[in-house]
């Protein structure tokens, strides 16, 4: 049981890296991309990701600080997407770890490295010479962290002081893609039931 229970953080930390190396790659290619966006373009994406950092942070602390005492009364009610919150604050150390220190971590790297992006777009664009290019690149940049580390502050005081209408509402979302994923299953799985019916039938 000590050993089963010793290779379980093991497992988690091995899984969260194997799921972790495709992300950052995706969210790399987003980079990339930046490089070659406008630079007002590039600017609406890096503050979007920063957002998703941000929700992501809040999503994990707010899981970590909720209780299960009200998702019950909730789950009794009947209230949509009560009981995919209690799983969640049941996994609050596996959703903290995946929100924070996965989404919440790349999109603070990525939000650094957009921001380079953008400020080179911006000198491009202004066709500024000298140490204008060094300024503007710094200006830029000490922006996008400021707004960073300013959301990341007030969004883990919100929360810590109001974790369960975060965790509801994340818990709701969950909900409503598994309820879509479930609807869009059957109907592909009827379709090629009927598919197979009239192929039998030589129709």
């Amino acid at each position: 049981m000590r050993n089963k229970a010793k290779r379980t953080p093991i497992r988690f930390a091995l899984v969260i890296a194997a799921i972790t190396l495709p992300m950052s790659a995706v969210f790399d290619t987003s980079t990339i991309a930046l490089n070659r966006a406008t630079w007002y373009v590039g600017l609406v994406s890096v503050l979007c990701i920063v957002m998703v950092g941000v929700a992501f942070d809040m999503l994990g602390l707010a899981a970590a600080a909720a209780r299960e005492t009200p998702f019950h009364a909730m789950a009794s009610k009947r209230v949509y997407g009560a009981k995919k919150a209690i799983r969640i604050v049941r996994n609050a150390e596996k959703v903290a770890s995946v929100c924070s220190d996965v989404i919440g971590d790349i999109a603070g790297v990525l939000s650094g490295a957009g921001a380079l992006a953008v400020s080179v777009q911006l000198v491009k664009s202004i066709e500024l010479h000298g140490w204008y290019k060094e300024a503007i690149a710094i200006v830029l940049t000490a922006f996008i962290t400021s707004i960073t580390v300013g959301s990341k502050a007030i969004g883990k005081t919100v929360a810590i002081h109001s974790p369960t209408p975060i965790v509801l509402f994340a818990a709701q979302v969950w909900e409503t893609a598994a309820t879509l994923s479930r609807k869009s299953g059957i109907r592909r799985f009827r379709d090629e039931r009927g598919w197979r019916k009239r192929r039998k039938r030589g129709v």
